[in-house]
């Protein structure tokens, strides 16, 4: 896959996603929101692939925001639209998808880096990282997904006053609020990410990926996250991934999953 913003590799079952736009500290600009999109798609259909890890290029920056030279001059129907395909193009597909995908926030994750951050199944951050969304600073509020996803990992009243003071917290602030899982040395963070991956891949790609449908749906306004959990397990009975975990307990050796 070749790509003009983003690398991408894959080693041993991990697929790794690298914003490369150092220069701008990897801001987000529409060609960057599609070349994601594009990659995370690949990686979700590629069979090989278990885990996806997303982070930045170089020391400073996860992504340090939306490229706002892209939309300083826009109208207001255009604002919306902007936000309207962001979501639907990157940050909502990204929740969605059957792969378990992992944030490696190295350094500033602003206003849509955060989102994307937020928009990853869980977080893994550097000791030098700062999150925020400074959106109100610049008279507009978060537009890929911020206001929602906030709230729901922090709580309502951090999220309320990171947004309304446009401030930026530490790693270990992130960690203590619930918006990390983990903080670890800038050195460690990939090798750390990886291991996590290793012990995902461990288990069966196809109940990791009906899992994350039931949790998800717990947000979604209209679903029945109980209904959606009982008609997955469900579902569950009628894999080979199924038979085989179950076969192995009762054999008393370690399940090799196919994903099926």
């Amino acid at each position: 896959m070749n790509f003009e913003n983003i690398l991408v590799a894959i080693e041993s079952g991990i697929g790794q996603i690298t914003i490369n736009r150092p220069s701008k500290l990897n801001a987000l600009n529409v060609a960057t929101i599609k070349e994601l999109h594009d990659a995370l798609e690949k990686l979700d259909n590629d069979e090989t692939v278990r885990v996806i890890i997303v982070t930045g290029e170089g020391e400073k920056a996860f992504v340090a925001g939306a490229d706002i030279s892209e939309f300083a001059h826009f109208s207001i129907e255009e604002g919306a639209q902007l936000a309207a395909q962001g979501q639907e193009r990157l940050f909502d597909f990204v929740e969605n998808l059957k792969t378990p995908t992992i944030a490696a926030v190295n350094g500033f994750a602003l206003g849509g880096g955060l989102e994307l951050a937020m928009a990853c199944h869980f977080r893994i951050a550097s000791d030098n990282a700062k999150m925020g969304l400074p959106e109100v600073s610049l008279g507009v509020i978060p537009g890929y997904g911020g206001t929602q996803r906030l709230p729901q990992l922090i709580g309502k009243g951090r999220a309320m006053e990171m947004i309304m003071t446009a401030g930026m917290i530490s790693a270990e602030e992130a960690y203590r609020a619930g918006l990390v899982n983990h903080v670890v040395p800038q050195a460690e963070l990939i090798d750390f990410t990886k291991n996590i991956a290793q012990r995902i891949m461990k288990n069966s790609p196809m109940a990791i990926g009906k899992a994350i449908k039931a949790i998800n749906a717990n947000y979604k306004d209209g679903v029945n996250g109980f209904e959606t959990e009982i008609r997955n397990f469900g579902k569950c009975f009628g894999t080979e991934d199924f038979k085989e975990g179950t076969t192995a307990f009762l054999e008393k050796r370690k399940a090799t999953f196919n994903g099926k």
